[in-house]
């Protein structure tokens, strides 16, 4: 019978066979699962010399997740060790099927019999290696068992048993009333289950501490670096309640939970895990027991530091303050550097919301260094480089700053950081138009090897970095063309970053633009209306843009002004200049429309000032772009020539195929136009020019399905193959351009008056 003593620190429970113990009070016990790892091992010394080196080398690295992992079912370790020794897996069962059907006195034996494995001047098992130390738990934990716990262990053993072999006999009826194509359809699929899948750690009864410490760090590296292969939300949190109902006070389970709340946007959650994992981090002694007197102080204000986090995150901003205040000043209290490092920087963050705090987060960079905190140096150099992007500053001295960050990057290996810092160069190349510098970085970011660690299976490229990269690439491919090929990343991102993942809505946003563009492309204007409500939710400005867009195209010309004016202005608040520039475009382009040519001049000549000084070279390209068509509309072609040849060859080098075909296009326009003056010898040379760039424009038309535009070219050039009197290439041109019009509703306005 148990002692008094011992009923302090042992709970006995009966829990679907398995004798657990108080999590409180005991490390490990003994299961009918751990049992089977015994007989495993026990054989394993047994079968050693027979062994091959190659399925010995398997078993090894089967046995670290099996002793540290969670409970499984008997039919799941079989299938796991007939992968690597089917032999081995035959011994161990025949032994269970011996203990199973046997007696109590067989069990006994056979724990007795472990201790000679210590035994002799060369033991099998080193008492100080891993198996060692757990065949020594086992046999501490049977050895404190009353003779009524040992008695539930063999019941639990044998319904352990029962159980594997009742299921072995329902899959052989099963086979034989199974045709041969569906039985392998199912071993497919068990075979896909694999034996160790993430999915399958659940366990219905509570973790040892080692099963809990274990299953929390392998789930919190899942969500860091591979959230897919992690427990989905709801799976999740249900083993930490389970967990946390049997050691209400383990800290690291409420930070675990705080993290995965934060997968599906818990706000209350979120916090109330985050509030108790520092409570419990401060009832349990653990940060007094490595920090001395100081632990107590420094879980509070960390704790502080995280909560205003924690609401910057959701957008909290004076919530986040207020605690962010709180972490300042107990910091300050403890002269803790550190801590105050960190407090400064997310004080940027919080402050670059209301006015440009540059000289802020000069300040922490250089404390960062001077500290010796690198991490939190190289992001402020990347927020630094990042604010100045969008401030205009040229590219190689951002280029020379971000060089610098990476020698910090190496020179500690911060992996994590690397990939920002190239991802952030692939982004500082698009904001400039450098399609192809962009192209460049997303492809090296893709092709690298990560330094960290590799564990259980974890891909450490389902980062926000690489969902920014690809998200970058799928638009470039969509912009010259490649349709499928961004279908096929768009669709690779939905499968390593689903839905419900935090970084879901960078893919998302992207694929509702993708969508819209060939929509609009298409004359398909229903369509891409339909799709303006989802890129709002996304990005409320990139929402109203389109909508306006959209407007235009339908020629609802009052509406998109006054959309586009609103929009103006609110971009020139937040000084979102790409956006200003774009808006003063498609204003420009509404004034064409409505035969104001003289009224978009200064409007175009104000987005060129502020392209040219935000360094923006793609969009500065675009705007003289309109100014060309500007000047061809008001009767100066020869002027338009002479500045297409400053704009066109950035466009056609960086520039998307629909923006190369409409500058062939407008080339060809002002080739004819100035032909008018011109000898008759040299006009018909300046005519088959013209035709020679309709060609090219109508194959970049061609590439994008752009039916509208592609109509306007065969137009167009029809008409100046009947001036040159060719007239089965004019007849022919005549005919494509019947079936496009029939297809697509009638021009609203005059083909001069449009430029895109």
């Amino acid at each position: 019978m148990a002692s008094v003593h011992e009923s302090l620190y042992f709970n006995p429970m009966l829990t679907n066979g398995v004798v657990h113990a108080n999590v409180f009070g005991v490390r490990d016990w003994v299961t009918p699962h751990k049992m089977a790892l015994l007989v495993l091992l026990s054989e394993l010394g047994r079968a050693g010399p027979q062994l091959g080196l190659l399925e010995r080398r398997r078993l090894n690295r089967l046995l670290l997740p099996l002793l540290q992992g969670p409970d499984m079912a008997l039919s799941r370790l079989r299938k796991a060790i007939e992968e690597c020794c089917p032999p081995l897996a035959g011994s161990v069962h025949i032994r269970l099927k011996l203990m199973a059907e046997g007696e109590l006195k067989d069990m006994e034996q056979f724990f007795d019999d472990l201790s000679d494995s210590f035994s002799g001047t060369e033991p099998e098992v080193h008492k100080t290696s891993v198996v060692g130390l757990f065949l020594r738990h086992m046999i501490l934990a049977y050895n404190k068992l009353s003779f009524s716990q040992v008695y539930k262990l063999y019941t639990a053993l044998q319904q352990y048993f029962q159980k594997d072999e009742k299921k072995d006999g329902a899959d052989e009826n099963e086979m034989e009333l199974t045709n041969p194509e569906e039985l392998d359809g199912k071993m497919e699929k068990e075979e896909l289950d694999g034996p160790l899948r993430e999915e399958e750690i659940a366990c219905s009864g509570p973790l040892s501490q080692k099963q809990a410490e274990y299953f929390l760090s392998q789930q919190a590296s899942l969500l860091k670096n591979d959230e897919t292969k992690a427990l989905a939300p709801a799976s999740l949190q249900k083993e930490l309640n389970n967990l946390l109902k049997f050691n209400p006070d383990f800290a690291e389970a409420h930070y675990l939970s705080y993290l995965n709340s934060l997968r599906v946007q818990d706000v209350f959650s979120s916090t109330h895990s985050l509030l108790h994992y520092f409570d419990r981090l401060i009832l349990t002694g653990a940060e007094s027991k490595s920090n001395g007197d100081e632990g107590y102080g420094r879980s509070l204000r960390y704790a502080a530091l995280n909560l205003a986090a924690l609401h910057c995150r959701f957008g909290h901003y004076q919530q986040a303050e207020l605690a962010l205040q709180e972490a300042i000043r107990i910091a300050q209290e403890s002269n803790d550097h550190v801590c105050l490092q960190h407090c400064l920087s997310w004080l940027y963050i919080l402050e670059q919301k209301i006015f440009d705090s540059c000289v802020l987060l000069e300040h922490s960079v250089n404390k960062s260094l001077h500290f010796g905190l690198p991490y939190l140096a190289s992001l402020g150099i990347q927020s630094l480089v990042q604010q100045r992007a969008f401030a205009g500053k040229a590219a190689n001295k951002l280029m020379d700053a971000l060089k610098d960050s990476d020698l910090l990057h190496w020179k500690h290996s911060l992996s994590e950081l690397i990939d920002i810092s190239i991802a952030q160069k692939t982004a500082i190349w698009r904001l400039y138009g450098r399609s192809t510098m962009a192209l460049q970085q997303a492809q090296t970011l893709l092709s690298m090897n990560s330094l960290e660690a590799v564990n259980v299976g974890v891909q450490q490229n389902n980062t926000e970095s690489f969902a920014v990269v690809l998200c970058h690439l799928a638009e470039l491919h969509a912009e010259q063309g490649y349709f499928a090929a961004a279908s096929e990343i768009l669709k690779h991102l939905k499968e390593r970053f689903p839905p419900n993942s935090q970084h879901a809505q960078l893919w998302m946003l992207f694929d509702q633009k993708i969508q819209f563009e060939r929509a609009m492309n298409d004359g398909r204007y229903h369509v891409a209306d339909s799709l303006v409500a989802g890129i709002t939710a996304l990005n409320s400005i990139e929402g109203v843009y389109r909508k306006a867009i959209v407007l235009k195209a339908q020629n609802q010309m009052s509406e998109a002004h006054k959309l586009l004016q609103k929009l103006l202005i609110h971009c020139q608040k937040i000084k979102n200049t790409e956006m200003v520039i774009r808006v003063l475009l498609c204003m420009a382009e509404l004034y064409w429309r409505s035969s104001c040519h003289t009224i978009a001049l200064p409007v175009l000549l104000q987005a060129l000032a502020l392209a040219r000084e935000y360094s923006l070279q793609y969009l500065a390209s675009e705007t003289v772009l309109n100014l060309a068509f500007s000047q061809l509309i008001l009767g100066i072609p020869e002027q338009a020539l002479n500045i297409l040849h400053m704009a066109i060859e950035p466009v056609l080098a960086h520039g998307a195929v629909l923006d190369k075909g409409c500058a062939m296009f407008l080339v060809a326009k002002c080739q004819v136009a100035s032909a008018a003056s011109y000898t008759p010898q040299k006009k018909i040379e300046a005519l088959e020019s013209a035709i020679l760039n309709l060609n090219e424009a109508k194959t970049y038309f061609a590439k994008v399905d752009c039916k509208e535009q592609l109509r306007d070219v065969l137009y167009f050039q029809a008409r100046l193959l009947h001036t040159l009197g060719r007239t089965q290439e004019r007849n022919k041109c005549a005919m494509l351009f019947r079936q496009l019009h029939q297809e697509l509703p009638a021009h609203s306005v005059p083909l001069i008056n449009a430029f895109k």
